[in-house]
């Protein structure tokens, strides 16, 4: 179900409004169950919404489960038991300066809306489970300066962390080593060929030089599931750490890895000339 409900969220992760593509207007959705009640051995038994990504505040919720109630209703009436109510939209963790609601804070609201319905509620948590819990580390290359405007290359890019291109997202950066006091404002890019490649733009942070380590933190939700092979870029590794130990999870992509879904170049175009 569409519930057109304004997730107070970026444009592109927006789900739930009716401008979306997502879900069926109410009018839909009710002949959708009436044809589902009419069939011998169909038995509607749930309904579901999502109305986002990245949500920070607990209106959009509960003004989408208002809707989901009304709906609900309009299905009692048409003699329509639901069992289960799916509340999609993802909890939204700090990037930078939003504080969003914490679970339990969620989970008490939504019960509370819910105590007179006898429905089973399951939500779509989201980014919340693993947003803050992945770093993107990554290797100066060299810093240069134009003029006025520093730059920091690094050897991750857009490939690897989309999201500040895509989105025009915040990551806090850090350096992995304690600095000597000193201070540097620059953008930190990658090496990949568009002006579209950053990680961030104008940011201060502990004066770095080649060899340095970098963390690009909350990278642990749509980060490598986000990744690519563009500009002919092998993906990273990814590693799994618990306190003082570290195991791979997933190996570094080589070259043969670029390329191991390509057929002979030459022996395709004489396939087509035969």
């Amino acid at each position: 179900i569409n519930p057109d409900v304004d997730p107070k969220t970026h444009p592109y992760v927006s789900t739930g409004l009716k401008e979306n593509k997502f879900g069926l207007s109410r009018p839909d959705a009710l002949k959708a169950y009436a044809l589902a009640k009419s069939l011998p051995n169909v038995e509607p038994v749930g309904m579901d919404c999502h109305i986002g990504s990245q949500l920070t505040q607990l209106s959009p919720f509960m003004e989408a489960l208002d809707k989901l109630k009304e709906f609900h209703g309009q299905l009692l009436e048409m003699d329509i038991r639901i069992k289960y109510m799916d509340l999609g939209g993802g909890l939204g963790i700090t990037y930078n300066e939003e504080v969003p609601p914490h679970p339990e804070e969620l989970g008490k609201a939504l019960v509370e809306s819910l105590k007179e319905l006898d429905v089973t509620l399951i939500l779509e948590p989201g980014r919340v489970i693993a947003g803050n819990t992945g770093i993107l580390v990554t290797e100066v290359q060299y810093t240069k300066t134009n003029e006025d405007k520093t730059f920091v290359i690094v050897d991750a890019a857009m490939n690897d962390l989309v999201r500040p291109s895509l989105y025009g997202s915040y990551h806090r950066i850090a350096s992995v080593r304690e600095g000597n006091g000193e201070e540097m404002t620059a953008d930190v890019v990658g090496p990949i060929c568009e002006s579209g490649d950053f990680l961030a733009k104008n940011r201060t942070f502990p004066k770095v030089a080649q060899g340095d380590l970098l963390a690009a933190f909350s990278a642990g939700a749509y980060g490598f599931v986000m990744s690519s092979q563009y500009n002919s870029r092998a993906r990273a590794a990814e590693i799994m750490v618990e306190g003082d130990k570290h195991v791979v999870v997933r190996k570094r992509e080589v070259y043969n890895d670029l390329v191991a879904l390509e057929e002979d170049g030459l022996a395709c175009i004489g396939r087509l000339k035969k």
